[in-house]
């Protein structure tokens, strides 16, 4: 969440369309839809309306994957066909129009750096207030391999892959196309943005090293004549690319596609620093969050340049090859070519993979579900190596996140549900959905990847399994 080219809406089943009528009216009630506020990241959204004593109207929302709920909505309208409403909290904005057609609120949320297309349907409340189990855990494989065939079974060319690791051990559970070789632990997958996981990694056992600090200015590691943006007498540091808050925007404006399959293919060098020096920053460094690709994919390209290495062999050096993730890499090879599945846009056609020449550091990684497992096994503390120094940092440092129940770390947002807290990073491309989440007290992991950037995905499947959130229903898309 290319995934953010992509606007793909999930919409839960057994919708109830209801009839235009009053604008009041029409307004109050359940509704449900789905938002993308980073890239990859796909968010269920419940919104209740209702009507006050005072004859206005009086709202919450809840984002059903990030177990935040009641989150009070302000200055709520509903006349002539038109619903809008703020949340604070998040310094959000919805305004959208009713279509009786879809029988739905088409519009347009909108929060500091990010604008996207919302549709709400009127949902039942069952289904847009459930919450989590109390206790949960989880399931069996019959049961996650049920949960897996209704996720695909509308996908013609699309499986999915789960494994889930605790202290009992690891189990991989897969589904593949039908007719077609089946998917296992070792078939690879577009992981996207979950190769930030790894950039943070990198820039923290590079601090172990004494290589570089996390407050180091980015533009230490520039080349000679190129410029940072800088606001103030306040320069980005390498923890702000690390956790998001560096002020530099989602993607740069000079990322010109020419091909849209492909978007970052073409995007070089000179592009970056181009961009680099020209900008001019829209609010002070630190101060919010806002998920940036362009930041993530600067942090790899300044460790590289520091290493002297490129992207792909760092990581080897220093992750995957003393983790034994053999299947990890950027450039497959021949053998691993053929176990590289097909990835499918939002419609289910078949598209190709993704390129990442200059801003690898975001999304450029291929991985399996046997390889994934051995990250989380890190990251869990299940399998101590001498990256555990540099893996628990990373959750060292906590931050606010986009919304309240959720923090960033290095390279992980920590989603709270109740007394627990959910380390979590999501991925995609094009044709490529993936998702993991671990819980740093039960040592419970759970990753799941799928060929193909149709949503619901990747995401909804692992917390649901890991922590009991809501599963979305999946139909084929138009």
């Amino acid at each position: 969440m290319t995934r953010w080219i992509r606007r793909g809406l999930t919409l839960l089943a057994a919708l109830i369309a209801l009839p235009a009528q009053a604008a009041t009216q029409e307004a109050v009630g359940d509704w449900i839809g789905t938002l993308e506020p980073a890239p990859g990241m796909t968010l269920r959204l419940a919104v209740h309306i209702q009507a006050s004593e005072a004859g206005g109207l009086v709202g919450t929302l809840d984002s059903l994957d990030q177990g935040a709920r009641g989150i009070p909505l302000a200055d709520i309208e509903a006349e002539g066909g038109r619903l809008a409403f703020a949340i604070p909290a998040v310094s959000g904005r919805y305004e959208g129009r009713w279509a009786e057609d879809r029988a739905a609120w088409t519009g347009e949320w909108n929060q500091p750096g990010l604008a996207t297309p919302l549709i709400l349907t009127a949902a039942p409340s069952a289904s847009a207030g459930s919450a989590r189990p109390t206790a949960w855990t989880v399931p069996d494989d019959a049961a996650i391999a049920a949960l897996v065939e209704a996720r695909i079974a509308a996908r013609p060319g699309v499986g999915m892959v789960v494994g889930v690791i605790g202290p009992d051990g690891r189990r991989v559970i897969g589904r593949g196309p039908a007719g077609e070789t089946p998917f296992d632990g070792g078939t690879i997958f577009e992981i996207g943005s979950m190769t930030k996981a790894f950039t943070a990694l990198l820039l923290a056992d590079m601090v172990r090293r004494g290589e570089v600090s996390l407050d180091d200015p980015a533009a230490r590691y520039l080349p000679g004549g190129a410029a940072m943006p800088r606001r103030g007498d306040r320069e980005i540091k390498l923890r702000d690319l690390a956790n998001h808050r560096s002020g530099l925007p989602r993607l740069p404006d000079n990322l010109a596609p020419a091909d849209m399959t492909n978007p970052y293919a073409d995007y070089d060098e000179a592009r970056l620093l181009a961009f680099l020096g020209g900008y001019e920053l829209t609010r002070d460094i630190g101060a919010q969050f806002e998920y940036s690709n362009l930041g993530a994919g600067l942090l790899g390209y300044l460790l590289v340049r520091r290493a002297g290495a490129d992207f792909e062999s760092l990581v080897r050096e220093r992750i995957t090859r003393p983790l034994g993730m053999d299947d990890t890499a950027i450039d497959l090879a021949a053998d691993q070519r053929v176990r590289l599945a097909t990835g499918h846009d939002a419609a289910l056609r078949p598209t190709g993979p993704w390129d990442f020449p200059t801003l690898a550091g975001a999304g450029a990684l291929r991985s399996s579900v046997d390889d994934m497992l051995d990250f989380l096994a890190l990251a869990t503390g299940l399998a101590p190596s001498e990256l555990t120094p540099a893996a628990n940092a990373l959750l060292a440092e906590d931050w606010q996140g986009p919304t309240p129940n959720v923090r960033t770390a290095l390279g992980w947002a920590v989603l709270t549900l109740g007394e627990r807290r959910i380390a979590l990073h999501d991925g995609g491309t094009g044709g490529h959905r993936a998702m993991m989440a671990y819980d740093p007290q039960t040592r419970q992991g759970v990753v799941v990847l799928t060929n193909a950037a149709a949503e619901p995905g990747a995401s909804d499947m692992a917390l649901h399994l890991l922590a009991g959130l809501p599963l979305a229903r999946a139909a084929a898309p138009e």
